[in-house]
Parts: C-alpha cells; sequence; structure tokens
C-alpha cells in the first residue's frame, strides 16, 4: 500500500486535471459573466443587510457541526432519543457558557470602569516613548509643510492650531452606556434565535437532509449531495473539535503564565487568549496588545512589562506553526492569501461573529466547489498545497508530458 503522502499527491494531481480540463472544455458567455456578478452581489447586500436574522441561523449551523459527534454518541450509542439529546446538548453549552461568562464578568466589568484611569496610567508609564513620538510628529510636520510649499499651496505660517474640544466625559460614558445596552439587548435576541434554530437542527437536521436528497432528480445527484453533506460535517466538525481543543489549551498556557508573572484575574485573560485564537492572525495580535497593556499597568517596571506579552507570542508561534498545521495539515489545508481575505471580508460584512466564521465558511465554500464540476477551479485555487511548490513547478510540464 503507497504511504499516505503518495495518495495525497495522486489525489492532488487528479483534481488538477480534472480542474484543468473544465477550464479547457468552458466557454464563458459576456452576459453569464455579467448574471453571475449580479447574482454575487445580491447575495452579499441580502447577507450585509440581512444579517440581524441570517447571522443567527450562520452560528447555529456551525454549533450544529461542533456538536455533530457528541449528538451522536447520545442518540446512537446511548439511545436516547433525539428531541431529548438535543435538549442535554443545548443545557450543557447554556451552562458552560453561562458559568464562564458569570465568573469573567465582575473583573472584566471592573476593568472596563477603571478604563479613564488606565489611559492616564498607561500615558504616565510610556512617558519615556513621549521624546521619539514628538521628534516623529515634528518630521512629519516638516514633511508636510516642504509638500505644501512644492504644491503652492502656501501656508500662513504660526497659523494657530485648532483644537475641537471632544464631549465631556460624563456624557461620553453616558452614550457608552446606552450603546452597550443596545449592544446586549441585540445580543440576548440573536443568541436566542441561534439556540433555537441550533434546537430544531439537532433534533431534525437529519430528516431536512432525507428530504432534500429525495426531491434529487437522479441517482448522481443524490449521491452528490450525500457526499458534500457528509464531508462539510467531517471536515468541519473535525476542524472546530480540533481547534476548540488547541484553543483551549492556548487559554490555559496564557492563564498559567498570567498566574506566574502575578497578572491579576488568570481566568478572564486565559478565557480572552482562547477566544481571540479562533480569529486568525488579528486575534493573537489583539491579545499581545492587550496583554503588554494589562501589563503596563499592573507590573513595577516596563521590562517586566515585555514578559507576558512575549510568552504570549511563542505560545502563539508554537501553536501556529507547530502544533495546528502537524494536526490539521493532510486533512484541512486552505491557501493563506484566501484564508486572510475572507477573515477580512466576513469582519467587514458581519463585524466579530464574521471574523469568527471567516475560516469555516471558507472550507464550506472549498468543499462545495470540490463536488460541483463548474466550481471545482475554484476549489482548486482555494485549497493549499500538500507540499510546498512554486510558480515555476506548477507550470513546467511534467516529464513525458511533451510527448503525449
Amino acid at each position: 500500500m503507497p504511504p499516505v503522502s503518495e495518495l495525497d499527491d495522486v489525489e492532488a494531481a487528479a483534481r488538477r486535471e480534472r480542474a484543468a480540463e473544465i477550464i479547457r472544455r468552458s466557454r464563458f458567455q459576456p452576459q453569464t459573466v455579467c448574471l453571475l456578478i449580479l447574482t454575487v452581489l445580491a447575495v452579499f447586500y441580502t447577507l450585509y443587510f440581512a444579517a440581524a436574522i441570517i447571522l443567527p441561523i450562520v452560528l447555529a449551523v456551525v454549533v450544529n457541526l461542533l456538536l455533530s459527534a457528541p449528538m451522536r454518541v447520545l442518540h446512537t450509542r446511548l439511545h436516547l432519543p433525539k428531541t431529548l439529546a438535543a435538549l442535554l446538548l443545548i443545557l450543557c453549552l447554556f451552562g458552560v457558557v453561562g458559568a464562564i461568562g458569570t465568573a469573567i464578568s465582575v473583573p472584566a466589568a471592573g476593568w472596563i470602569a477603571r478604563a479613564p484611569q488606565t489611559m492616564t496610567a498607561i500615558q504616565t508609564r510610556l512617558a519615556l516613548m513621549h521624546g521619539p513620538i514628538q521628534m516623529i510628529q515634528a518630521a512629519n510636520e516638516r514633511i508636510e509643510n516642504f509638500l505644501t510649499v512644492v504644491s503652492g499651496e502656501h501656508r500662513a505660517a504660526g497659523a494657530p492650531v485648532v483644537v475641537v474640544a471632544s464631549a465631556s466625559p460624563g456624557g461620553g460614558l453616558s452614550s457608552l452606556g446606552s450603546s452597550v445596552l443596545l449592544g446586549t439587548r441585540a445580543f440576548v435576541g440573536q443568541a436566542f434565535t441561534m439556540m433555537l434554530m441550533l434546537f430544531f437542527l439537532l433534533a431534525q437536521g437529519d430528516s431536512l437532509l432525507r428530504r432534500v436528497v429525495e426531491i434529487m432528480p437522479t441517482f448522481a445527484d443524490k449521491r452528490r449531495a450525500v457526499q458534500i453533506a457528509s464531508q462539510v460535517e467531517r471536515n468541519i466538525s473535525l476542524y472546530l473539535t480540533t481547534i476548540t481543543a488547541i484553543n483551549l489549551l492556548v487559554g490555559l498556557a496564557n492563564m498559567l503564565q498570567c498566574w506566574v508573572f502575578g497578572l491579576p484575574n488568570p481566568l478572564l485573560w486565559g478565557v480572552v487568549a482562547f477566544l481571540l485564537n479562533y480569529i486568525p492572525i488579528i486575534g493573537p495580535l489583539t491579545g499581545i496588545l492587550v496583554y503588554f497593556v494589562v501589563s503596563v499597568i499592573v507590573l513595577p517596571s516596563l521590562l517586566q512589562a515585555l514578559l507576558p506579552p512575549l510568552v504570549y507570542l511563542g505560545i502563539h508561534l508554537l501553536e501556529g506553526e507547530t502544533i495546528t498545521p502537524m494536526v490539521l495539515a493532510r486533512r484541512f489545508t486552505l491557501n493563506p492569501v484566501l484564508v486572510m481575505g475572507s477573515l477580512m471580508f466576513w469582519d467587514w460584512l458581519w463585524g466579530v461573529w464574521g471574523a469568527f466564521l471567516s475560516v469555516p465558511l471558507l472550507a464550506v465554500f472549498k468543499i462545495i466547489c470540490d463536488h460541483v464540476d463548474v466550481l471545482t477551479p475554484i476549489g482548486h485555487v482555494v485549497g493549499g498545497p500538500n507540499r510546498a511548490r512554486t510558480v515555476r513547478s506548477a507550470i513546467l510540464p511534467r516529464p513525458g508530458q511533451l510527448d503525449e
């Protein structure tokens, strides 16, 4: 039996040949291309303006994929009715989230309430940076003056700088409180919608898929629909379960380092690291910044304040460059450029929740493309390489190809 790497290479070569053959046979008319662009724009328009109802449904579908394995254990092995198993899973999920939220809500509220004093403390601790910052600002002003003179727009020397006063602290805090209340009400409503949809997906999702398969016109279409559904469930469930376990280890490691360095509320910062690690690239960078700010406030010297964010960076590099690729490389490969593009797009479209969903949605899109003939070339582009291949090696003919 050939090694796994050779099987992967053969499978990747077969996908490449299939995508190239579809490109050779495809003849896109301008009308078709324009209609496709308008359809994509209409879909994005709907996703943006109907986010209040679509986003909870998408979240419910993703969480349903995450809970598919324990649901199968409860229903198949323990012989519990699907309704009861779904209710137990939702109660467990709600209990875990509620317990963690209750544990971190008090320290989080305390940090938010101390935000003005925190900013003052940070400015005081980073006073040694004022000199370099002022030098950069002076150099920037000289460059702007030079460009203004060159462009002919002479600026009056010594013109007074008009400073627009901001709103009073009390008004700012009042508006912030109103925003938080409105956001909390919207969040509770969407969370209730998601939980309700999740319950019905866990309890009756299989029957919905069975009905969809029954209306397919041919046996090949039925088989393709089942393959897409099973592969989406298997791959996304594996990805979410693995990433959740890895993120849990990252959160525990950061909670431990917060306790070692004497940062207050280590559970809070461990949960922050756990959640931010779901967001590629931007999440860990945000976590490093948060740890640095907290360390500057709490620890006595600036040198000591650099240790927690550096350890955070080391944990992220160990996880992102070694553990996660080693676990998921053979099963779940996506193009890093498109992962970053998907992150920015869904973050713009749906905010933080979109950033959380960016990679699972890209993976679902790739799986669908791999099983739909017209979209096979797009699926090949979205997928990451099984091994390092340069552009030159991708365009050079294989040995013997010129003789064919």
